[in-house]
């Protein structure tokens, strides 16, 4: 990565601001403008990424929220991709439901119906699978309350496989124009942390119980194949575990590291992805040559926040990902660090890079979602969508003390097959 392109936030925010102002309009534009040109084989592909934070506290929440088109944040999130209009998208936190009941009912109930101007938008094909967050590890994980199997509390939480309150809290779903090799699908749910060669896990942190079973995607890692035409460009989803919530052992900025480190060894050829085994017990990584885009909330800025060793530059630096010329970029980013302030004053970071809206006072606003093509893909244009204040689209995110849709902005990035 040529780490000369990044600005600093001490640079004047207003020109900045200047620089990407048309970002919003020229995002929309071009969702409809070469609507008539994407979607066909040999044209542009959009892909994109939206941790849309239709998480629940309780299980069988969402499946109650998305069964009626009135639920407003859901109604937000519908739009938001209508406005994008991607053609293959992932949805980080998304709970996880056997059989695929609350992908339906988003499907029918809310993108399916257009809105305040948003044309509806169908995606005949999806994938989504369970997920680890939530689902007890029958081990004391965190060295406290002993085990705790009974869902519904934080102490269960920290004991699960990936912290959530239930089976399936903050899943994913990925949502396809195109079809979906389903039988080529790959997930790495259950590969285990102490198995991936030179791993960072906390040293003297967990039991010996704890080690052996411990799973390092705190969600799940998939491969899914996507067929345009006569080729296939593996999505490569995931959603590490955010590098926080935890004390001077980072275990949880470490296993971010690892769980960015699985992908990235994936893609490096049989001498990195050698050790890998996938829920079938197939062992090994993605082909060479094979086209792939890296999307997900990674939870991880290359340059701020709470990242372990920078962790995600292990996708920004890597000699088989095909950075586009700038970064997915918005205006609405920059006008909310320059409206903050906070933690974003003196981040190195570039305001319009930012693709959440946390706290300002810590760790202030981060470029954590990404959406990344390999080699042998020609990346186009690309953005985030996050709105200025004057914009009437500012609805969908907010100034984010409260949240209308969701702390993380829509990223997309085109790409033309080579």
């Amino acid at each position: 990565m040529n780490h000369s392109r990044t600005l600093s936030r001490r640079a004047t925010l207003a020109s900045l601001a200047g620089a990407v102002l048309a970002g919003t309009a020229t995002v929309r534009a071009s969702a409809s403008e070469q609507h008539g040109q994407r979607g066909r084989y040999g044209r542009t592909v959009r892909f994109a990424t939206f941790n849309a934070s239709l998480n629940r506290a309780t299980e069988g929440a969402l499946v109650t929220d998305l069964s009626t088109p009135d639920n407003a944040q859901a109604r937000n999130v519908a739009e938001t991709i209508q406005r994008v209009n991607p053609d293959i998208l992932l949805i980080n936190e998304f709970d996880y439901v056997e059989g695929g009941g609350a992908v339906r009912l988003f499907l029918d109930n809310y993108l399916s119906r257009g809105r305040r101007g948003a044309r509806p938008i169908h995606f005949p094909h999806h994938f989504t699978g369970p997920v680890n967050t939530g689902v007890p590890s029958g081990v004391d994980l965190d060295g406290k309350n002993g085990v705790v199997t009974t869902p519904g509390s934080d102490a269960y939480g920290q004991d699960a496989f990936g912290y959530g309150f239930f089976p399936g809290q903050y899943g994913m779903v990925v949502l396809s124009k195109f079809p979906i090799d389903t039988r080529a699908v790959r997930t790495f749910q259950h590969f285990l942390w102490k198995d991936m060669p030179g791993n960072v896990i906390p040293p003297g942190y967990y039991s010996d119980a704890a080690r052996a079973i411990l799973r390092l995607s705190s969600k799940s890692h998939w491969d899914v194949p996507v067929r345009l035409g006569h080729e296939t460009v593996h999505f490569l989803v995931s959603h590490p575990t955010p590098p926080s919530f935890d004390g001077p052992e980072d275990r949880n900025g470490r296993r971010n590291h690892d769980e960015i480190r699985l992908w990235a060894d994936y893609i490096g050829g049989h001498s990195r992805s050698a050790y890998l085994y996938d829920d079938k017990g197939v062992r090994g990584g993605l082909r060479p040559g094979s086209r792939f885009v890296i999307a997900g909330d990674q939870n991880a800025d290359p340059y701020d926040g709470d990242s372990y060793d920078h962790a995600v530059r292990q996708f920004l630096d890597h000699p088989a990902i095909n950075l586009p010329a700038k970064p997915p970029t918005s205006a609405g980013g920059v006008e909310a660090a320059k409206l903050q302030g906070g933690a974003n004053i003196g981040q190195l970071g570039n305001p319009a890079y930012d693709t959440a809206d946390f706290s300002d006072t810590t760790p202030g606003n981060l470029r954590v979602d990404h959406v990344l093509p390999s080699k042998g893909l020609l990346p186009g244009r690309n953005g985030v969508f996050w709105p200025t204040s004057d914009d009437p689209l500012y609805r969908l995110v907010g100034d984010g003390t409260t949240v209308v849709t969701s702390d993380h902005r829509l990223v997309w990035q085109d790409v033309r097959l080579a």
